[in-house]
């Protein structure tokens, strides 16, 4: 396929989702309905490849016509069952994440039958016609989860489907066929496809009425146009967006017009690809690293989150991001944010940080350092600067991240410098010479600092060491330590004042 064929569909794609959208409702693919079960013409022609995985690179291809199919490749009606489905093709090509995360399943949880669909026929075609193919793989899953049910006995609710981009709203779409009682247990969305699916009605994109419970990874919602590669609006029950959603580290997003323009469609594809597929190894992280589970808290958006001020995990306000997530069923979409790693293993440890100030009456801008300690680890230097500053009584409040857990949290060194580089250089250059140190230096006065830990709940509060005040002179260290009333136990949040900052404030380096 020419560069200037795929350049054509992806700005047919974006005039399409600028204004016109594809209409219809999912039971126009059905012939008839009764009692929420799909009823179809026989015979029925799938236009999808089902293959079971064996192991290896070794499938074996089921045909929901030819049911002794399913014996003759080791399908076990006792065990649950995954459906793989991919997304849109460029090339034409099977994606090698598919195999893969079939790879990671089945060598993880062992008891289980994993399924691969194949719908490369119709999804390696221009966006806007794969899209409406959509419903029609849609309709060919219902009907081999159909099959099982009527001639195994096989339970829908043992099935639990994954979708990628496209493949997160036809899962969606097989799950409508199947309502009432019936209803698929699972459908894991992984960054559901955008263009043609955001702001449509729930009957027309994955939807939380799909399945018992459904779940999602938005990993590429960054806007551009009007349009964005995956969905941004929650269509779960659990709606994770890992970095905001629009951001991933390591996927240099911000220059994705500079690689177009460099490598042309190439440039494209991989840029989008580190991002949309990030989605996919998120999910497979859970289970290869089950020692490191990724912890989301739910915000109101990815702002208020770096801010600090979402660390709250009472009434499911916070849940495990991938495979073994909590399946709780909510009446609304429950967002959830977390930052992680560039790399496998994802995980990162969350922490709120608050700082009390006191009587602060020379307004400063100051940029603070500071390190914890714990029992396990200690968190090296970390950085962040109150850029809107500082005067009077106030409390601010900032999330860092760290790679590794500290532990129970001991004691906390602080220093700080003006935002003004000479200012800085010249109150350094007073404590070295002889005629210096007589004017007295920039203070800063600090009350209480608490920090509360995501994964375990418990927050800390830290006192000055030896009782010697709330003075902290620019450039001085000064020590905090667990203060002597504190308590490792979950206490109540109160409301502090969110911080605003340049970022979030990282101790690894991607």
């Amino acid at each position: 396929m020419s560069v200037l064929k795929i350049l054509c569909c992806l700005l047919i794609a974006c005039y399409l989702g600028e204004g016109k959208k594809i209409r219809g409702s999912r039971a126009s693919v059905t012939h008839t309905e009764e009692g929420g079960v799909l009823r179809m013409k026989e015979p029925y022609v799938s236009s999808s490849v089902f293959r079971l995985f064996l192991g290896g690179e070794d499938t074996c291809t089921l045909d929901p016509l030819q049911l002794h199919t399913l014996t003759s490749c080791g399908f076990n009606s006792s065990n649950p069952l995954i459906i793989i489905t991919h997304g849109w093709s460029v090339d034409g090509m099977m994606e090698s994440w598919v195999l893969r995360m079939a790879t990671t399943l089945k060598s993880n949880l062992v008891d289980v039958n994993v399924v691969m669909t194949d719908w490369l026929s119709l999804a390696h075609q221009h966006y806007p016609l794969a899209v409406q193919s959509t419903r029609t793989v849609g309709k060919d899953i219902a009907h081999l989860l159909q099959s099982l049910q009527r001639e195994y006995r096989y339970p829908v609710r043992k099935a639990h489907l994954i979708g990628y981009s496209l493949g997160a709203h036809i899962s969606g779409f097989a799950g409508s066929f199947l309502q009432g009682s019936d209803k698929i247990g699972r459908i894991t969305g992984l960054d559901p496809a955008g263009p043609l699916f955001e702001g449509m009605s729930p009957t027309d994109r994955l939807s939380p009425d799909d399945a018992e419970f459904v779940d999602a990874i938005h990993t590429f919602t960054h806007e551009r146009l009007g349009l964005s590669v995956g969905i941004k609006q929650a269509v779960a029950h659990y709606d994770f967006y890992p970095n905001g959603g629009d951001f991933q580290p390591g996927c240099d997003f911000h220059n994705i017009y500079d690689h177009i323009s460099e490598y042309g469609i190439l440039g494209f594809e991989q840029t989008v690809k580190c991002a949309h597929e990030r989605s996919v190894h998120l999910f497979m992280d859970s289970l290869l690293n089950k020692d490191k589970q990724s912890m989301a808290y739910r915000c109101s958006d990815n702002s208020a989150f770096v801010r600090g001020i979402c660390l709250d995990c009472r009434k499911n306000r916070c849940n495990t991001l991938g495979y073994d997530i909590r399946k709780v069923r909510t009446a609304r979409s429950k967002k959830l944010y977390l930052k992680t790693r560039s790399r496998m293993p994802y995980k990162l440890y969350h922490y709120q940080f608050r700082i009390q100030f006191v009587n602060q009456t020379e307004r400063i801008t100051p940029s603070l350092i500071f390190s914890l300690q714990g029992t396990e680890e200690e968190s090296g230097d970390l950085f962040i600067t109150i850029d809107e500053g500082i005067h009077g009584n106030t409390t601010f409040s900032f999330l860092i991240t760290l790679d590794k857990d500290l532990g129970e949290l001991m004691m906390l060194k602080l220093s700080w410098e003006t935002s003004d580089l000479w200012r800085n250089v010249w109150t350094r250059m007073q404590s070295i010479l002889p005629w210096g140190g007589q004017r007295s230096k920039p203070q800063m006065m600090v009350g209480k600092i608490s920090v509360k830990a995501g994964e375990t709940q418990d927050r800390t509060s830290f006192c000055a060491m030896n009782n010697d005040g709330p003075h902290i002179e620019v450039g001085e260290d000064k020590v905090f330590v667990r203060c002597k009333e504190d308590k490792p136990t979950l206490r109540r949040r109160k409301h502090s004042r969110p911080l605003k900052m340049n970022t979030s404030v990282q101790q690894t380096k991607y």
